[in-house]
């Protein structure tokens, strides 16, 4: 649907590590199942002349888990053309050289946003310290099996912004076909010059997560997200002038910000049916900045 009816040409598809070793107590296979259904994803949107996104989805910093399955990942998918690797997805909480290089994350003694959607598991993870291997090893652990897809890296503050790679802090890639910079941005955002143009004037970027929802998130101050049917125009208008490549978050229908509203993929009038328009080839125009 996402590529045949709303003419996108990329999927980004969430996954995670324990549930492809099979790790899950629910999981009798060793993950058997869960990697042929991506296999299956993979195959499918490959089929449809698109690409596959496969987006490693933790929060917070790597860990050494998350070497070993890229290690995996990437030896599976090694050079195949239609798949792309989003090493991590919202790294936050630590400095631009513990991101690129690594170094102890220090324990979290209080309550986090992403607390609101990780797991009682997840939650007594993320309260201990733990050293990080950081994402120059994600990169280096892909790039070991021989594997050169494209690899995209995000940012800090929940990848919501790019100004340490505008400054330096970036990823070195010495054998595979180049590093994607990866922002995410919401309608609570702000500082969209400051936290991507200056990154996007040397590197290339896609906007891994962008959306608003009408409903309010609980976790963030409702006076701090703009209303969608003004904040969605501009940023798509945003994306395009600056010609930037996006993954809309999201085409599910209880994923918030929620592009479709049903299974039958029905537009969410304040999200959905900007982006599709948008996909279908409308131009917008940026009326203001945030």
């Amino acid at each position: 649907v996402g590529i045949d009816e709303w003419k996108a040409d990329i999927i980004r598809l969430p996954v995670k590590d324990d549930l492809w070793f099979g790790r899950s107590p629910y999981q009798k296979d060793g993950g058997k199942a869960y990697r042929e259904k991506v296999d299956q994803i993979v195959t499918l949107v490959a089929n449809r002349r698109g690409y596959l996104l496969l987006d490693l989805h933790r929060f917070r910093a790597p860990k050494p888990e998350h070497v070993e399955f890229w290690k995996d990942a990437a030896a599976r998918y090694k050079n195949h053309p239609a798949v792309l690797f989003d090493l991590y997805n919202e790294p936050h909480g630590i400095s631009w050289e513990v991101w690129r290089d690594g170094g102890f994350v220090t324990e979290r003694k209080s309550k986090a946003d992403e607390d609101s959607f990780l797991s009682k598991e997840d939650k007594a993870k993320s309260k201990e310290g733990f050293q990080s291997p950081g994402m120059q090893a994600l990169v280096d652990a892909v790039r070991a099996t021989g594997a050169r897809n494209i690899v995209v890296a995000g940012g800090l503050s929940w990848a919501a912004d790019l100004s340490g790679i505008a400054k330096g802090t970036v990823l070195v890639d010495k054998s595979g076909n180049g590093i994607i910079y990866s922002w995410h941005i919401y309608n609570w955002h702000t500082d969209w010059k400051g936290k991507v143009l200056g990154a996007a004037e040397k590197y290339p970027i896609l906007v891994g997560e962008v959306g608003a929802d009408a409903k309010k998130l609980d976790f963030i101050p409702a006076a701090a997200q703009e209303d969608p049917y003004t904040w969605v125009p501009d940023m798509l208008g945003f994306i395009q002038k600056h010609k930037l490549h996006w993954t809309g978050w999201c085409l599910h229908p209880s994923a918030s910000p929620v592009m479709i509203s049903d299974w039958n993929y029905t537009p969410t009038p304040f999200w959905g049916a900007f982006a599709k328009r948008a996909l279908a080839g409308e131009q917008f125009k940026m009326k203001k900045m945030r």
